[in-house]
């Protein structure tokens, strides 16, 4: 067995729940997104681009972590490449997304939404880039920072998700004035 063959055996339990867990959430924000278009105040395409796309885009990440580090490589450089690349994407994408939430004027984003939407997203990505540089040297301190980044995206999507349920959830009853029940009823 290759020593990168030993390295990644090591993680394969945490790879298949984490993995799991992204694809499962990645599902469940599906559901989410159903039930902010069930809302009576709807939000813009700029306000789902900014605050309910990238939360997949972090489950699925998740899920491709999973994938790449659970294949039967024989080198850590090639997996290290490619999570390197994922990377730079995820920092370029968090940067495009806090570009969006600037530009939402549905909603004014709070203190909260910026750590959540943009600054943690922004370290979880760096984290990875700089985890698959040294995973790259066989060191695996890299495969820590891997695993980390791919449990803050999951924590990321979970807040986010619930948030945007929240939001949703509140603003309805909000809306609505008491003793009215739902349009049509």
């Amino acid at each position: 067995m290759t020593q990168a063959a030993t390295l990644f055996a090591q993680w394969n339990n945490f790879y298949v729940i984490v993995g799991s867990s992204g694809a499962a959430l990645t599902g469940l924000q599906f559901v989410v997104m159903a039930i902010v278009a069930g809302a009576q105040r709807k939000g813009s395409a700029d306000t789902v681009s900014a605050f309910g796309t990238p939360t997949v885009v972090h489950f699925c990440m998740v899920l491709g972590t999973a994938a790449v580090l659970s294949a039967p490589w024989h080198s850590t450089v090639a997996p290290a490449v490619i999570l390197a690349m994922c990377g730079i994407q995820g920092m370029g994408y968090a940067g495009i997304v806090t570009t969006r939430a600037r530009r939402v004027k549905d909603y004014r984003p709070v203190l909260e939404d910026w750590v959540w939407h943009s600054i943690l997203p922004l370290v979880a990505y760096a984290v990875l880039f700089i985890g698959a540089i040294v995973m790259a040297r066989g060191s695996s301190a890299g495969l820590f920072a891997i695993a980390g980044t791919s449990l803050l995206l999951l924590l990321i999507g979970i807040h986010n998700s619930w948030d945007s349920v929240a939001y949703v959830a509140t603003e309805e009853f909000q809306s609505k004035p008491p003793g009215k029940e739902m349009d049509g009823e």
